[in-house]
């Protein structure tokens, strides 16, 4: 049966498929703001009205959106007076599982790789079978706990 957690992750992993193509649209050179707002016709003077803000800031906010500098609740006004949706989401590279699932093999590789080493210095390697057998096992209890992003945390 499916953990609590390995649920949530398969539900936004579902959520989040339909985002992943646009996690490589690239920004316009001259940022979103401009671009729509170029396409639009619509002049600083009329954004920053529009916002509420002075003239003078809308290149200040233009440049923001450039260099990554903006704030968010900025974006977000820029886009609602720009009468777009502004649309913020972390998307993934892979599914929400398979990278918890690495980190775990990850995890549990470095375990029992300890262990192992430890045996053979007593001369009491264990078969290669069992290696990977106690790497999956250890992979799939690593998986459901938390810390499994921690350094720190021995096992």
């Amino acid at each position: 049966m499916k953990s609590t957690r390995a649920i949530a992750r398969d539900r936004l992993d579902d959520r989040l498929s339909s985002l992943r193509p646009l996690a490589d649209l690239a920004r316009p050179h001259t940022g979103w703001i401009r671009a729509v707002r170029n396409a639009l016709g619509m002049s600083g003077a009329d954004l920053a009205r529009r916002m509420g803000v002075s003239q003078q800031r809308i290149p200040a906010i233009e440049r923001g959106e450039q260099n990554m500098t903006i704030k968010l609740d900025t974006l977000m006004r820029a886009a609602d007076a720009l009468d777009c949706a502004l649309v913020y989401a972390l998307v993934p590279r892979t599914s929400l599982n398979d990278m918890v699932t690495a980190q775990a093999q990850r995890r549990a590789t470095e375990h029992v790789r300890r262990v192992t080493h430890h045996s053979r210095l007593e001369d009491q390697q264990p078969a290669d079978d069992d290696i990977a057998a106690q790497i999956e096992e250890l992979a799939a209890d690593l998986a459901e706990q938390r810390g499994l992003w921690s350094r720190d945390r021995a096992r």
